[in-house]
């Protein structure tokens, strides 16, 4: 059974919790389909080249057909001539969208969250508060988890909290309902207030 390490005030284990049964022995598989749409959806499909209809001029012909002792052309729009179109290049108009069913994204993010926890780096807590607002105190948070890089879950995101973490190059703090398998399995370390978590394992 996968669990969940609890910290207290002091970022020291003081317990664990039980992931539910429904977040094991599930195939990965869906995990692949949802961070595969996931980053199909990040695709900015801007790459755009015209073809030989498209560009500018090349409407007479270069030269004459025969005597010049070169290979005949019969327009400077061809794609072997400079400034010519491009034959098969990239168009604007492609859909990179990969269907994903509400199942499958619960099943992800189940598997992203079982996974930290089977390597000891799926944390718990009351709360992520960071009073002072300050950078450095969300630094010795992030310091005091030993871990490369970290996701922070909160219910809501307080004003605080979000000034503290921001400038932090290996910390991304989010809310409830930003979390998906691709931002939790993204990340080395997760770190998820209490009331969260117990949210997801309810839904299952």
């Amino acid at each position: 059974m996968s669990k969940a390490v609890v910290l207290d005030s002091k970022f020291k284990a003081s317990g664990e919790i039980e992931l539910p049964e429904s977040f094991l022995d599930i195939n990965p598989h869906n995990s692949y389909l949802y961070v595969k749409s996931y980053q199909a959806a990040l695709r900015a499909n801007t790459a755009v080249t015209k073809t030989r209809s498209e560009v500018r001029g090349g409407g007479k012909k270069p030269f004459a057909q025969k005597g010049g002792g070169r290979a005949r052309a019969g327009s400077t729009r061809s794609p072997i001539w400079v400034g010519g179109g491009v034959a098969h290049g990239p168009k604007n108009n492609r859909n990179y969208f990969q269907k994903v069913n509400k199942k499958q994204k619960k099943l992800a993010l189940n598997f992203a969250l079982n996974e930290k926890a089977d390597a000891k780096r799926l944390f718990v807590v009351d709360t992520v508060l960071i009073e002072s607002g300050k950078t450095k105190d969300a630094a010795a948070y992030v310091k005091a988890l030993n871990a490369r890089d970290v996701l922070i879950v909160k219910e809501m995101v307080d004003e605080k909290s979000f000034f503290a973490f921001r400038n932090i190059p290996n910390a991304y703090l989010i809310e409830a309902n930003e979390l998906n398998g691709f931002t939790a399995i993204a990340f080395e370390t997760v770190v998820i207030e209490k009331s969260v978590l117990e949210t997801l394992t309810k839904e299952g």
